[in-house]
């Protein structure tokens, strides 16, 4: 059984992963910014803002594993949340520096990902910029975390297209490229995002790395 506090946890993914979590067993805590707000399913509540080093440092302390399922809504709101989210993150584990700090596994995109050798999801032609800044958000948050040495960090991206859908608990994964399933679609659902997930904590195999997951 591990303890693991997921930030984010109102969102669908972060209620997913918490879901997932505390189905096998694991001591999950739901770290929300209102917590007179959250309607998951975590018995430990804990208010936090990922923005806060010192917010991450307190709510991360005695964890195994954070896991970080922020999301900015709009492309605006990801360009001032996610990299500024990936540094405070790091700041906050930094400060644990006895050798307690948790392994911390942050929720990336899709958009970095290789559709061919040198091209990139977010190169696709006419996407929007609404779009555009969501992709390249994760992009730069994920350039940060490629600086960390000191921490354990792991990102996890989506295939191309995620939403809400059945657990089916069989998916297959990847690094670099984009993933499609046996019909040419890139795609997975919500709780089976949160299987894969759940499974690397379970079995760490990308410690120090993005690695992606897709539906079969």
């Amino acid at each position: 059984m591990a303890r693991i506090a997921v930030i984010g946890a109102n969102g669908s993914i972060g209620s997913a992963v918490v879901a997932e979590a505390e189905a096998r067993g694991h001591e999950v805590t739901a770290v929300v910014r209102e917590p007179d707000r959250y309607r998951g399913t975590a018995a430990r509540v804990e208010r936090g803002d990922v923005l806060d080093p010192a917010d991450v440092a307190r709510v991360a302390a005695g964890q195994d594993v954070l896991v970080s399922a922020v999301g900015g809504g709009d492309g605006p709101g990801h360009l001032a949340l996610i990299e500024p989210a990936a540094r405070s993150l790091v700041e906050g584990l930094r400060a644990l520096a006895d050798g307690t700090a948790p392994r911390l596994i942050a929720v990336g995109g899709a958009g970095g990902l290789e559709t061919a050798p040198g091209v990139r999801v977010w190169d696709t032609p006419g996407l929007p910029e609404p779009l555009l800044q969501i992709m390249h958000a994760h992009g730069e948050a994920l350039d940060y975390y490629r600086t960390v040495s000191d921490v354990r960090w792991t990102v996890l991206s989506p295939a191309a297209e995620i939403g809400p859908g059945e657990r089916t608990g069989r998916y297959r994964t990847g690094l670099e490229q984009l993933l499609t399933d046996a019909e040419g679609h890139s795609r997975i659902s919500v709780p089976d995002f949160a299987v894969a997930l759940v499974d690397e904590i379970e079995q760490p195999e990308h410690i120090g790395e993005r690695f992606t997951c897709c539906s079969l």
